[in-house]
């Protein structure tokens, strides 16, 4: 099986998002190197345009992102 080569997002995102993708990958790889885990990630529109993303893995994190913060 060929290993899928994942690029860094660290220099691409800032802000909420960089702090998110970097909860979620912790997440990811403390559950690899268990063994097994369940995570799920859901994401609203709020006010203002906000996004709030929730990502649950035993624990509940909510990170609120400014619609300035989204690269189109």
């Amino acid at each position: 099986m060929r290993e899928a080569s994942i690029p860094s997002t660290s220099s691409a995102h800032r802000g909420q998002i960089a702090e998110a993708l970097a909860h979620l990958e912790k997440i990811v790889v403390e559950g690899v190197r268990h063994g097994f885990f369940e995570c799920s990630i859901a994401c609203e529109i709020g006010n203002g345009g906000k996004r709030q993303l929730v990502i649950r893995a035993g624990k509940s994190h909510k990170f609120t992102i400014p619609e300035e913060e989204l690269s189109r």
